[in-house]
């Protein structure tokens, strides 16, 4: 056993395997231990899947290489991991279900996914074992199929050892502890006794500068050996595997093709050959958490009983779709533990909290998601950066207000969703409400229909009472539609409110505070009492985190960013400031202030008559105009007995305030605010009309038209990058260039749809560009769009189409911020009337 070496893996099923992989590949000395053997976790009993179906950008991409790079293992290693190239067909009962496959096209079409569209005719002539006239349609993914895991794992381990990495069974870690530069990782080397594998006294501290844990089922002992919190809890899979079935063997036996994987998502379960028979593995609702704290001792390559009850409504599913296995026994059965996320995605990243400790759990797609996710989890460690954008996979995305009792909740809601339909729109009930503003109950008296953003409720829309959220979903215009158009109205043409207390704050102290910013993020920092806009980068200048700057003083700034991103934003904050202490030495101190401060977005031409009913000043007709308080400036205001520190700003491109509160006065702000914008036409306005109006403002959002794909000068963002100055990033920014451009769209699309920002755009039968974002535009009447294109193809007037629903459909590049390109409105010293009619002309 080696003592020191680069990288330590902990955990030997295909993601460990896969990760040991690529890091030797890229070089580095590298060793992984197992406690057990290779595969002994829930990698063994895996059916060994390969479904391209993501709708995560990040996952299509992991999924794909993934495929492509299984191929390729028997050549390099000699040892055939058993891939079975049959294809995958998922079968659609409804209309619903065609438009979600559509929709999911879209992702596969950017990321260069081949798919086929079959007609309920088609799927009849090609596989008539397969009823079929119930069907709508199918979608066929040719270059999939299924693959043996043992296998798979075993022949990632052999290239992985002719390059020079180890493997050491047997070996458990049971403790993690970091000097300062490297891990020390005590190892207890581990012995079968009557069947079961118990510690014994024999002891190994290895060092590693980086270590990277792909525990499974055990990653609940991990999260506590760490000192970290992780939702990743493992869930009863079952499925069953057939007697030979007659019908089958005769299909084979005359020369016809295996069958590909056959996916009944309606029905909730998939099926594929086995040896004559067939394995059909369910997703039931009630399937329950396993292990919540940790795995027991004596359980290894152990399953639980079957449970045929709950399974009863899938298995008759599967006989009315195939109607020769009705005679045709059992012969095995499986039930088994894989473990989930409240998402549904893996946990692939840096450790929060932590340096150089690295997390590859939580994979309920484990065997389909190994390769690549060892590939661009190497990249990460390695260059700094992975090719694609992560942070939809990052472990950060989960804050430390996560529970055991909240993941396991999560995490069996999540199993039964991964064959449910996949709305665009929909907000998953279970553990909600959870963590709630003051003025939430207000909110839902009006009539709010939440979504949530890191565990915060926040108001979607507002609906008459009575109305269902969840009936009213859809891959068009939900029911939900006509409320967010009259809220985007409102705001356009009087006023609307909105709750913003989720955004994530955090405060940067200190008399060093403004030098490490200044060399930590793109813009030049504001004068106090005065906000800017700003970026930080990553090592490959893409953008890292999107941050509004308030200057409260010479030596104290708060920093707002997206809401569904405080852990995140806030673990490369403090590490960012760590590293410059390190390197420069000084006084810098981040506080995360996130739940001390409530906001609430007051926008619209009647926003400032609304504030003067409420400002306690001496002269309140001059306390909110252009003189006292221009664009982009702070104050600190009285507003009723509510304390605020108001500022000039408004994210939907309308004269507007943040009010920035002290949380404990969110009801009384909320009520004074509602009881004065009634006499001015003011709605309560919701997350899903704000999304709309940012569009018509070109206003970029972090996690869709921001993130590790591009710069900020590929995203049109060059105002806000003082190139004059250094900063972390700058030169990789630059070395760039400019390969593709962020561009408004107005899209003639169907009449009872818009774009959700994930379909693909084209000119003349190429593919140039994919959308970002979606909507609909209240201003112009039409529906709108943000995305990245060609560079050349960025000028406003350039006229390209954008796929919905299979068809394409007619796109205008419009000009940067078509509504109020100069921004006279939001700088308005005197209330305006309503201008949509003049926007859209």
């Amino acid at each position: 056993m080696r003592t020191h070496v680069k990288a330590l893996v902990v955990g030997g099923g295909a993601v460990g395997a896969s990760v040991l992989y690529h890091l030797a590949k890229r070089g580095w000395d590298v060793m992984l231990v197992e406690r057990d053997e290779l595969t002994a976790g829930s990698t063994w009993h895996a059916a060994g899947l390969l479904p391209y179906f993501n709708m995560s950008y990040a996952s299509t991409h992991i999924h794909d290489y993934s495929i492509r790079f299984y191929k390729t293992l028997e050549e390099e290693t000699g040892l055939d991991p058993g891939f079975a190239v049959v294809g995958n067909l998922r079968m659609a009962q409804s209309r619903e279900r065609m438009e979600e496959y559509m929709l999911y096209a879209a992702t596969a079409e950017n990321v260069d996914v081949p798919f086929e569209w079959l007609t309920p005719a088609d799927v009849a002539e090609r596989y008539p074992l397969v009823r079929s006239e119930d069907l709508v349609g199918a979608i066929l993914h040719p270059t999939d199929g299924y693959i043996n895991p043992a296998d798979v794992t075993q022949a990632m381990a052999r290239g992985a050892r002719r390059r020079g990495a180890l493997i050491e069974r047997r070996w458990q870690a049971d403790g993690y502890e970091w000097t300062g530069s490297e891990w020390r990782v005590t190892l207890t080397r581990m012995a079968e006794r009557g069947g079961n594998l118990v510690p014994t006294e024999e002891r190994v501290v290895v060092t590693a500068e980086h270590v990277v844990t792909a525990t499974g089922n055990h990653a609940q002992r991990t999260a506590r050996l760490l000192g970290i919190k992780t939702p990743a809890v493992p869930v009863e899979h079952q499925y069953v595997v057939t007697e030979p079935d007659p019908a089958l063997v005769a299909w084979r036996k005359a020369g016809n093709p295996e069958h590909p994987v056959l996916r009944d998502v309606d029905a909730r379960w998939y099926v594929r050959e086995e040896r004559g028979g067939w394995i059909l593995g369910p997703y039931e609702d009630g399937a329950p958490a396993r292990f919540r704290h940790a795995v027991p001792a004596g359980f290894r390559a152990d399953l639980f009983p079957l449970d045929l009850e709950r399974i009863e409504e899938e298995y008759m599913g599967f006989i009315h779709r195939i109607p020769s296995v009705e005679e045709v026994g059992l012969k095995d059965d499986f039930n088994g533990p894989i473990c989930y996320t409240p998402d549904g995605n893996p946990l692939l990243g840096p450790a929060p909290g932590l340096r150089n400790m690295w997390l590859a759990e939580g994979f309920s797609f484990g065997i389909t998601a190994a390769g690549g996710a060892g590939k661009y989890l190497a990249q990460v460690m390695d260059a700094g950066e992975a090719e694609i954008d992560m942070a939809s996979l990052d472990p950060r995305r989960f804050g430390d207000w996560v529970t055991t009792e909240y993941a396991v909740t999560k995490n069996e809601e999540a199993y039964p969703f991964l064959l449910k339909l996949h709305w665009p729109d929909e907000e998953r009930p279970a553990a909600r409400p959870l963590r709630t503003a003051p003025a939430y109950d207000r909110q839902k008296a009006l009539g709010a229909q939440f979504g949530q953003a890191g565990g915060w409720e926040r108001p979607n829309y507002y609906a008459p009472e009575g109305f269902d959220d969840m009936a009213s979903c859809s891959f068009r215009r939900g029911g939900w539609w006509p409320f967010a158009r009259a809220e985007a109205e409102a705001v356009r043409n009087a006023a609307g409110l909105i709750d913003a207390s989720a955004f994530a704050k955090h405060e940067v102290r200190g008399r060093d505070a403004a030098r490490f910013l200044d060399r930590f993020t793109t813009n030049t920092l504001p004068k106090v009492g005065r906000i800017a806009l700003t970026y930080a980068l990553t090592s490959a200048g893409t953008v890292r985190s999107e941050y509004t700057i308030l200057r409260l003083g010479e030596d104290r700034f708060r920093l707002i960013s997206a809401g569904a991103w405080q852990t995140y934003d806030g673990d490369f904050l403090r590490k960012a400031a760590e590293d410059w202490l390190s390197e420069f030495g000084g006084d810098v101190a981040i506080h995360d202030v996130t739940n001390q401060w409530g906001v609430f977005a007051l926008a619209g031409p009647n926003s400032r008559a609304i504030l003067q009913e409420l400002v306690d000043d001496p002269e309140p007709a001059t306390a909110l105009g252009n003189r006292r308080f221009p664009w982009l400036a702070m104050r600190e205001l009285e507003l009723g007995m509510a304390p605020v520190q108001a500022v000039r700003v408004a994210y939907t491109g309308e004269l507007g305030w943040e009010l920035h509160h002290p949380v404990e006065f969110g009801r009384h702000l909320w009520d004074r605010l509602m009881e004065a914008g009634a006499r001015h036409g003011m709605k309560p306005v919701g997350a899903r009309a704000q999304n709309w109006l940012r569009q018509e403002k070109s206003y970029r959002a972090f996690g869709t038209e921001l993130g590790r794909d591009a710069s900020p000068l590929e995203a049109g963002l060059d105002r806000f990058v003082d190139l004059g100055k250094e900063f972390h990033g700058k030169a990789a920014m630059e070395a760039l260039g400019r390969r593709f451009a962020c561009v408004t769209m107005l899209v003639d699309g169907p009449e009872d749809a818009d774009p959700w920002g994930r379909e693909s755009v084209w000119l003349d039968g190429e593919r140039i560009g994919r959308l970002t974002s979606g909507g609909w535009s209240a201003a112009f009447g039409r529906s709108i769009a943000m995305g990245y294109v060609r560079p050349d193809l960025a000028a406003p007037g350039t006229r390209l189409k954008v796929r919905m629903f299979r068809d394409l459909w007619d796109a205008e590049v419009t000009e940067e911020s078509p509504y109020d390109p100069r921004n006279e409105r939001i700088r308005a010293d005197a209330a305006a009337p309503g201008a949509m009619a003049q926007a859209a002309e």
